[in-house]
């Protein structure tokens, strides 16, 4: 009896162990998240092809990347539409340099994550990443109810509906017009020439005198040439009457 109960005994703690090893080997891992791309989610979205094309050839796209797989930082997309770029005036892209096809891309770009709601509390002006920290390329935000309507200076506009979130780092909204940047599309005019230093004013004014005396030293010369000739003149025409007079005398 006792042997049969070792046995059974025994059995069942064989039976326990291989079951709990088959089921730890059976339970599956979380599945590992692939890095974020942001080409790959405006291509998965589609009538984004003038952007994505734009985000790859500024390298804007490898830098938002970059930031959002290392999880420094949220951004904010607000994403043109290809019928967007098509309502621009013709050549207007192939007009600007590389550094302004940059800043026009990046003043598309919020650097913080913003809900539909958060739009709301922001403050003007919105800092884009065009500005950097200098607050340049800023964008002016205005809400009525759930609307948020966008004003660049040039463009106004409204935010679209919502291409992505993933409710931490990264928001994409769909835009109807491409928001233009009064410092890449009404440059502002070149700053005046600099005044002269009080260095030239000062040697300026220290020449000025010697010119005036010798202007003034050329125009007495000549008066008194001209004073010279008269008197002769004179002398000669007085000789002359004088002569006169005495021939009719004698």
């Amino acid at each position: 009896m006792g042997s049969l109960m070792s046995s059974t005994f025994l059995a069942i703690l064989i039976s326990l162990h291989f079951s709990n090893t088959s089921a730890q080997t059976a339970a599956p891992g979380p599945a590992p998240s692939g890095p974020t791309d942001i080409t790959a989610i405006l291509g998965k979205a589609g009538q984004y092809t003038t952007l994505i094309r734009l985000l790859k050839s500024t390298e804007i796209a490898d830098r938002i990347n970059s930031a959002l797989n290392k999880g420094n930082q949220g951004i904010t997309i607000m994403a043109p539409t290809d019928a967007a770029f098509s309502n621009l005036k013709p050549g207007t892209l192939n007009s600007l340099t590389d550094q302004q096809k940059v800043q026009l891309v990046q003043f598309h770009v919020i650097p913080s994550f913003l809900t539909v709601q958060q739009f709301q509390t922001l403050s003007n002006p919105v800092r884009t990443e065009a500005g950097g920290s200098d607050w340049q390329f800023p964008l002016n935000v205005t809400t009525s109810g759930s609307e948020v309507n966008i004003t660049t200076g040039l463009t106004n506009a409204t935010l679209g509906n919502t291409v992505y979130t993933d409710k931490t780092q990264l928001a994409v909204y769909q835009m109807d017009q491409v928001l233009l940047p009064l410092d890449v599309f009404m440059p502002r005019p070149p700053p005046p020439a600099p005044a002269p230093s009080k260095s030239k004013k000062a040697a300026a004014s220290a020449k000025a005198p010697s010119g005036t005396s010798e202007e003034t030293s050329v125009k007495s010369s000549g008066i008194k040439s001209l004073i010279v000739h008269k008197s002769t003149m004179l002398l000669y025409f007085g000789v002359a009457l004088l002569a006169a007079t005495l021939l009719s005398v004698s």
